[in-house]
């Protein structure tokens, strides 16, 4: 059963201390998961892995910067030391800060790209040696409706990292697939986050009209998506998306919801 196949496995979770991520530890979590938390900031990562804790979960918080290799790699080699090992890689740090062209600076625009497409590039790097000992190597990339489907003024930085994640997987999966490690990527749409919220409830309940089944979605959702991934029963899927937005990208037009 795909709950029975996550159990006692070990994986890594970046960008975990909060939102998106953090759904994502939960659900691995609470299926049996040995669950490294990861984020820049050490108190907010341990917060999250006593909370897993609490629970019944082995979790620990660690502090890694994923625009640095060398944190990649000591990263690796605790998730290693403290669980035995990698089977699963979420790739799921990014950051979007909303600013539109003709106002972004090239620093901002270095920034996204460094943490959002260069830091999946170097998660996934560190991670090879010891997923390809597993025997249920599986990587899952949070990407975005935003820039692979659909955009959004002032995330133009935003949505190139997202669509680029897209084609560094593909190959990543081609050159992954002789040692049986599988890469996959979740594409959120408007997910209930700390960042959504930061956003107004006006926007919020804009976003929630324009989603077919009438609700924003929760982070959970995107964890069980990423928990089907990194399954046994999932083996066989590699290189491909899910998304995973209430039907948001189905509308052709508002009067088509109007139609509804």
């Amino acid at each position: 059963m795909l709950a029975e196949s996550l159990k006692g496995k070990s994986v890594i979770v970046t960008g975990a201390s909060k939102g998106i991520g953090k759904g994502i530890a939960r659900v691995f979590a609470r299926h049996g998961a040995k669950v490294l938390v990861v984020a820049r900031d050490l108190q907010a990562a341990e917060t999250t892995a006593r909370e897993l804790a609490a629970a019944g979960a082995t979790a620990s918080g660690f502090s890694a910067d994923v625009t640095r290799l060398e944190d990649m790699e000591k990263m690796a080699q605790t998730a290693a030391e403290r669980h035995g090992g990698i089977d699963v890689l979420c790739a799921n740090a990014g950051i979007f800060p909303q600013v539109k062209m003709e106002d972004m600076s090239p620093e901002t625009w270095d920034e996204v790209m460094a943490t959002n497409l260069k830091g999946t590039f170097l998660s996934v790097k560190a991670c090879i040696p010891y997923l390809k000992k597993s025997g249920q190597g599986r990587i899952v990339i949070t990407s975005s409706i935003t820039g692979p489907v659909t955009g959004f003024p002032g995330w133009t930085h935003y949505g190139a990292t997202k669509a680029g994640q897209l084609g560094f997987m593909r190959t990543a999966s081609m050159e992954l697939a002789k040692y049986r490690i599988t890469v996959n990527a979740v594409l959120p749409g408007n997910i209930v986050t700390e960042g959504l919220e930061a956003l107004g409830p006006d926007y919020m309940k804009g976003m929630a009209a324009a989603v077919p089944l009438g609700t924003l979605g929760q982070v959970e959702d995107i964890g069980h998506a990423a928990l089907f991934f990194a399954s046994r029963e999932a083996g066989y899927i590699t290189g491909q998306t899910l998304i995973v937005d209430g039907g948001q990208v189905l509308p052709e037009s508002p009067d088509a919801l109007n139609q509804m």
